[in-house]
């Protein structure tokens, strides 16, 4: 048996929301619809408004302008208990003095129902984490990801229309990070919940997202799927934050209908002109659609390896070229470039975008 919610998560609606402290502008006011049932992912470095805009959903911060909607309802003056949203925080702030299950219990205690009812609950939350049986254990006795794993249980326990997680993976080791990404993933899909995810991991929001929203100084900087992002990102920033990329600069020669005749050097390509027009232009070359090829076989770049790393799965290089340095990544794992040997450098059009500056 399983817990089950009364219903599919809520839609979060975010009408001119901005936050001020005194004369900082810790959020620009905002538009943003979080589709029920839906994980979106807010992503950006420190200091990005990020945090503070997750707080002001949860109600532990109050907007200095703008309204708030959950499920339809204005929750902009409420206080936390009164908008159905429950928030993992990135300690995970359980009471070390209290078994497992109370914790879980804990906020269903408070609430005034009785504990041998809210027992029962947390009993089944507990399943549904994959923790049955351990209600008995104290905090101290689990392990990293198993803390994780009671700070979900006590916030599902409450049945909220909303989960927020604030960096809730960022005190695991990598490969629990990787493994503890894709529970949250299948509950939050299995359960329809709507969840609100802060991370600064780009791995981390490509793999749990439905959509992403890349925020930068305070403001949002782009929306869309992980493949939207990763493909079509708008800017630099967004292109260089989410993973890997080279940029450089290029020339659009021509313009055919929605294709760009550009120039890197000596090598010309046809690209999605994405509504640019003739002229110089920024470039972004994810480092997988480099290819790195013997100078004398084919046409290609001239380049220079000025650094080679041996990843096992696959080899990193740092190339010099007359675009500049450039990263690539080569699946060469039986014939390894050596730095100082001279390559050719191809590029696969799916991963250089033009995006403007």
């Amino acid at each position: 048996m399983t817990l089950m919610l009364k219903s599919r998560g809520a839609e979060v609606r975010l009408e001119g929301v901005g936050k001020r402290y005194g004369a900082v502008q810790a959020v620009k006011p905002l538009d943003l619809a979080i589709e029920g049932g839906t994980l979106v992912t807010l992503l950006g470095p420190s200091g990005c408004g990020k945090t503070t805009l997750l707080r002001m959903i949860a109600g532990l911060e109050q907007p200095t302008e703008g309204r708030l909607l959950i499920g339809g309802r204005d929750v902009t003056l409420l206080p936390p208990g009164e908008r159905n949203v429950s928030m993992v925080f990135q300690s995970y702030a359980l009471f070390p003095h209290m078994s497992v299950l109370d914790n879980v219990a804990y906020g269903l205690v408070s609430s005034g129902l009785r504990k041998r009812d809210a027992h029962a609950k947390a009993e089944l939350a507990l399943e549904t984490v994959g923790l049955k049986g351990f209600g008995g254990r104290l905090p101290s006795e689990m392990s990293g990801g198993q803390q994780q794993r009671v700070a979900v249980a006590r916030a599902l326990v409450l049945e909220p229309e909303v989960l927020l997680f604030d960096e809730p993976l960022s005190n695991l080791d990598a490969r629990l990070r990787r493994s503890m990404r894709e529970e949250i993933r299948a509950l939050q899909q299995r359960l329809g919940l709507t969840v609100v995810y802060v991370t600064h991991d780009q791995s981390e929001a490509l793999a749990v997202s439905d959509k992403i929203v890349v925020m930068r100084n305070a403001e949002i900087a782009q929306v869309g799927t992980p493949a939207e992002l990763y493909t079509q990102p708008n800017s630099v920033f967004v292109a260089t934050f989410m993973g890997e990329a080279n940029h450089v600069r290029g020339h659009i020669e021509a313009v055919r209908g929605d294709t760009a005749e550009v120039v890197l050097d000596a090598t010309r390509l046809e690209l999605p002109v994405r509504g640019l027009s003739a002229g110089p232009v920024d470039i972004v070359i994810r480092p997988e659609a480099i290819r790195v090829v013997d100078m004398a076989s084919v046409e290609a770049m001239p380049a220079t390896v000025s650094r080679a790393t041996y990843m096992g799965s696959h080899s990193e290089y740092y190339l010099s070229t007359p675009l500049g340095d450039l990263f690539a990544l080569a699946p060469d794992r039986l014939q390894r470039r050596v730095p100082g040997e001279a390559v050719g450098v191809q590029f696969e059009v799916e991963g250089v975008v033009l995006v403007r500056p």
